[in-house]
């Protein structure tokens, strides 16, 4: 995946876990477990902002492009 999801490291920075993230962004654990892992093919900009706002970061802080093409046919 060209996209790089780094969330996990910032939780842990902001000494926060991943249940007490999803409250207050209003998703499910399992919903933020397929960010966290990498394998979500899309998030909306709503909860990238919500992410943000509560872990005081940046979206470069969670998301970082890798240089490579992701191809769909190559998943």
């Amino acid at each position: 995946m060209a996209i790089k999801v780094y969330l996990e490291d910032v939780l842990k920075k902001n000494g926060m876990t991943s249940k007490e993230l999803c409250a207050m962004i209003g998703i499910t654990e399992a919903n933020l477990s397929i960010l966290r892992s990498g394998k979500a093919k899309g998030v909306r900009f709503e909860t990238i902002n919500k992410i943000c706002y509560y872990l005081r970061c940046d979206v470069g802080d969670i998301l970082k492009f890798d240089g490579e093409l992701n191809n769909e046919e190559d998943d």
